[in-house]
């Protein structure tokens, strides 16, 4: 039986992110066979872990895979759990992950509508999310001002800002007329504010911005903003694969999944141009 790092099995029982497992370990949270855990330990399957006094069921890597939801973000919420300004939390509207939490697969702006993974796999989600991963995002943008050739070439070409060279590797014009303008852009990175930044650099600004596609998962039509759905067994090993981790029989997988738009729908302006 093979070991394996503390905040990745911890991450795969769906208490959270690596990176929130690692902070746990870090604080004294967890134990492991009764003493204070320490970053850099390595567990086994029958080990006895506890975080914060509770035992934690440790599940092997080919187990039932986590849950999956597509959400579809309005404008004006936060996609941390909590905020002190009392802003709207996106988890607000999700369903009781029952015995679990769901975990965003990135995040979006405040102002910045569309797609948002969530999952109770805590080792897919940090697969999702990082780097060496190298999945497309791509936004619907509505930008204000005059896109020449020049500036177009110029954000697929490559953009230095502040934290490094970005780019946009696909633009494709979705139509427009006066001063605002839609494009559709995909960029491999998630950085903070990356898409509003590139148009910045050109002299343009983002007023409206929608994420439409995550991989190959994209924002169904039929989810409203503030609505939610959960991806059936077949989906969930698509984003499996996709993440580099290896799909699951649908045996394994919980029977029944909702597909149909959950969750209350919010309006919001600047739909996806007709």
């Amino acid at each position: 039986m093979s070991d394996e790092k503390l905040q990745k099995v911890l991450a795969r029982a769906g208490l959270g992110s690596r990176r929130e497992m690692e902070r746990a370990i870090a604080d004294g949270r967890v134990t492991v066979d009764g003493k204070k855990a320490s970053l850099g330990d390595r567990v086994t399957e029958d080990a006895r872990v506890s975080v914060d006094g509770r035992p934690i069921k440790l599940t092997a890597p080919d187990s039932v895979r986590g849950r999956v939801l597509i959400y579809n973000k309005p404008d004006n919420e936060i996609c941390s759990r909590k905020d002190p300004e009392g802003r709207r939390s996106v988890f607000e509207s999700l369903p009781r992950a029952r015995g679990e939490r769901w975990i965003s697969v990135g995040r979006l702006d405040f102002t910045t509508s569309g797609l948002l993974l969530f999952t109770t796999d805590g080792e897919l989600a940090n697969k999702l999310m990082h780097p060496s991963s190298v999945i497309e995002r791509e936004y619907l943008c509505r930008v204000m001002g005059q896109a020449k050739e020049e500036n177009l070439q110029a954000l697929v070409d490559g953009v230095l800002l502040d934290d490094g060279v970005a780019r946009f590797t696909d633009i494709v014009d979705g139509g427009g007329e006066g001063i605002n303008h839609w494009f559709y852009v995909v960029i491999m990175e998630g950085r903070n504010r990356e898409v509003r930044r590139l148009w910045e650099s050109q002299g343009l600004q983002v007023n409206r911005l929608k994420r439409v596609r995550y991989g190959n998962i994209f924002l169904p039509p039929k989810l409203k903003a503030g609505q939610w759905m959960e991806l059936p067994a077949d989906e969930v090993n698509k984003v499996y694969e996709m993440a580099g981790l290896a799909p699951v029989a649908k045996s394994k997988l919980p029977k029944k999944q909702d597909t149909k738009p959950r969750g209350k729908a919010v309006r919001v302006r600047g739909r996806k141009p007709r």
